[in-house]
């Protein structure tokens, strides 16, 4: 894997949760700027996705097996938009709280990945 792409995701899903989680602070829903924010750290998930499967496809294989990294790159790709919908279901600021711990669960899951793929820049 590129480890700056997995690092710039984990960063900006930390960045995400830690926003998120100062809106429920404040007793707010999510709001439109931060489902901007959803849809950045998305396409940078999705960017990976793509990545790990090029990566794979040409013979690349991560340390720990690859069907165990195909279903965390899907996990940490499903994360943040099944967060996101959630929070369109609770308009409190439970809905802030659920992207907050979808977001963090997306920087943990992207420490594993990085540790699934051999922890060194693959490419």
């Amino acid at each position: 894997m590129i480890d700056g792409l997995t690092l710039a995701v984990g960063a900006a899903a930390v960045a995400l949760a830690a926003w998120c989680g100062f809106a429920a602070y404040r007793d707010q829903p999510t709001k439109d700027w931060h489902f901007i924010g959803m849809a950045v750290v998305t396409l940078l998930v999705v960017a990976q996705l793509a990545i790990g499967v090029v990566l794979l496809a040409r013979g690349e294989q991560p340390a720990d097996g690859t069907g165990i990294f195909v279903a965390y790159l899907i996990g940490a790709a499903a994360a943040v938009p099944a967060a996101g919908f959630l929070s369109l279901a609770e308009r409190t600021r439970w809905g802030s709280v659920t992207v907050a711990a979808g977001a963090f669960v997306l920087a943990v899951l992207e420490v594993r990945l990085f540790d699934i793929w051999g922890g060194s820049a693959g490419a």
